[in-house]
């Protein structure tokens, strides 16, 4: 186990967020958790990966990172994209697309064992909504890589550290279907 394993949001402010967006007031008794230290995968795609699926239920997030890794559907860059291909778009709004697929495999264990903390916890996985996901840098692995003329650079290896928060919402608050619905053509 890490040194670090603490979730950024208390049960208060889970609450609160919860209560601000949706208008509901929950209980602790109704918030899942799931934390992945430590993963080998890049940092600014997790960042985009998580900025996307918070919001959606579990069902949702699972089929679109899912069709991610089967290069089905893309996920919107919005924040790195300097120097990245623009796509002629089907859909509006975001030019620049990509498919992660490392990380949307690793973001699937991760809310599978999302979904298994919520059924442990008695809740209704199909109203489980990601509330809050976030990715933050880890520590870096040392490497050296060796070059010519007896030479080497420093080449670390990057890890995040991944936190996604889940809570159960009545019926009417759970989002029926995600804005976007896309096939790569």
């Amino acid at each position: 186990m890490p040194r670090h394993h603490s979730y950024s949001l208390s049960d208060e402010k889970v609450a609160e967020l919860v209560f601000r967006r949706y208008g509901v007031k929950i209980t602790p008794e109704q918030i899942a958790r799931a934390y992945a230290p430590e993963q080998k995968m890049s940092w600014k795609k997790s960042i985009e990966v998580a900025r996307f699926i918070k919001g959606m239920t579990l069902k949702q997030a699972k089929t679109w990172l899912e069709d991610v890794v089967k290069l089905k559907r893309p996920v919107p860059i919005k924040t790195f994209k300097k120097k990245q291909a623009h796509h002629a778009t089907p859909w509006e709004g975001w030019p620049v697309a990509k498919w992660p697929v490392k990380v949307a495999k690793r973001f699937l264990q991760l809310l599978e064992n999302l979904e298994n903390n919520a059924r442990f916890r008695g809740l209704d996985v199909d109203r489980v909504v990601i509330v809050h996901a976030a990715a933050h840098k880890g520590i870096r692995i040392p490497n050296i890589m060796p070059r010519a003329f007896g030479r080497a650079t420093r080449f670390d290896e990057q890890t995040v550290n991944v936190e996604l928060i889940a809570a159960e919402l009545p019926k009417e608050v759970v989002p029926k279907h995600y804005k976007l619905n896309l096939v790569k053509k």
